[in-house]
């Protein structure tokens, strides 16, 4: 049986999010989102760097939430209901939006940082500014995008919402989606989806997204 690794709150929650939208049996273990839950010597022996999330498949241990994506539908999606395999007609967009939500969720996890994990006065408006934007702007790619579709591939649903759509729900925490009207249109149809509700878990934020001027 798979097994994944999560933390409640963490980018796991896409690889949560898939394995609930593909009806998959699993095994969910969950970690304390902690250097004292994620460091144990048995947790590295899986993951190197102790980060979540990581599958384990048997003596397959897949961590990196894009390549768990690649390795479930390939192995577990043979029909390409939400994979898009070698020779597709979409399948080089649906590579370019399964890495592209690396691009958004990096400043996402810079945000985090900043406004989480580092005390109040040892924070750098500099750079939480700066992220903030970059964070805005890659939002506006995704609106664009989205101006002819409800979803990132013309087709339908399928794995790029799962990951991109985990780096929106990470970025309406730290910046407001308002400016963006088919982002938020997209969010409110993934947000309402069965498997997505049975993932989400609160994104650890203390702070409410600012109203963008």
């Amino acid at each position: 049986m798979l097994t994944l690794y999560h933390c409640n709150g963490a980018r796991s929650m896409r690889s949560l999010w898939l394995l609930n939208e593909m009806g998959i049996d699993f095994e969910l273990k969950e970690l304390t989102f902690s250097m004292e839950g994620l460091r144990t010597p048995e947790y590295l022996a899986i993951s190197p760097l102790g980060r979540v999330p990581c599958l384990v498949d048997g003596d397959v241990a897949v961590f990196e939430s894009g390549a768990i994506a690649q390795y479930l539908g390939e192995h577990y999606d043979p029909e390409g209901k939400l994979h898009r395999p070698v020779g597709h007609a979409e399948r080089t967009e649906w590579l370019i939006w399964l890495h592209y939500a690396e691009t958004m969720a990096v400043h996402g996890a810079s945000l985090v940082q900043q406004r989480v994990f580092i005390a109040k006065e040892d924070r750098s408006p500099v750079v939480q500014k700066l992220e903030s934007r970059r964070l805005e702007k890659s939002l506006e790619v995704v609106d664009k995008h989205l101006a002819d579709r409800d979803y990132l591939l013309k087709s339908g649903f399928s794995t790029v919402d799962t990951n991109v759509g985990y780096s929106v729900h990470l970025a309406k925490g730290f910046v407001s989606l308002d400016p963006f009207p088919n982002v938020v249109k997209y969010y409110e149809r993934i947000s309402v989806r069965p498997a997505f509700i049975k993932a989400a878990a609160s994104v650890p934020l203390n702070e409410q997204a600012p109203k963008r001027a």
